[in-house]
């Protein structure tokens, strides 16, 4: 099993920044993708980015050039850079992880007013 608990959601204004933080434990050896999904509200979950264990990633096309993934894997820890936020980046944002299957964590709210 893992275990994911994201931390650094909240409320900012729009064109605000926003570093959300995602720590991994447990069974970490068989995990290889993490990543960030969002859910808006009557809205499907959504990819937002992933990383592989290798640093290769990948972005939604609404977030290119606006967000960041990186990846730490001594501490286990995946963080999403958030920059020039806009009301339509309001959503839970949900750290993910896969290994022989996915993992999430319980969801951050972002917030972002106009």
């Amino acid at each position: 099993q893992v275990q994911l608990v994201e931390s650094g959601g909240g409320l900012v204004q729009a064109g605000g920044s926003l570093k959300l933080t995602c720590a991994a434990s447990g069974s970490i050896f068989s995990i290889n993708t993490m990543g960030w999904f969002r859910q808006a509200p009557g809205k499907q979950r959504e990819l937002v980015a992933i990383i592989t264990s290798g640093g290769s990633t990948n972005y939604a096309d609404s977030v290119k050039g606006r967000f960041t993934i990186s990846r730490d894997n001594a501490k286990n820890m995946v963080y999403l850079q958030m920059n020039s936020l806009k009301p339509e980046d309001t959503a839970i944002y949900y750290c993910y992880a896969r290994g022989a299957r996915a993992y999430w964590g319980q969801g951050t709210q972002v917030t972002v007013s106009s």
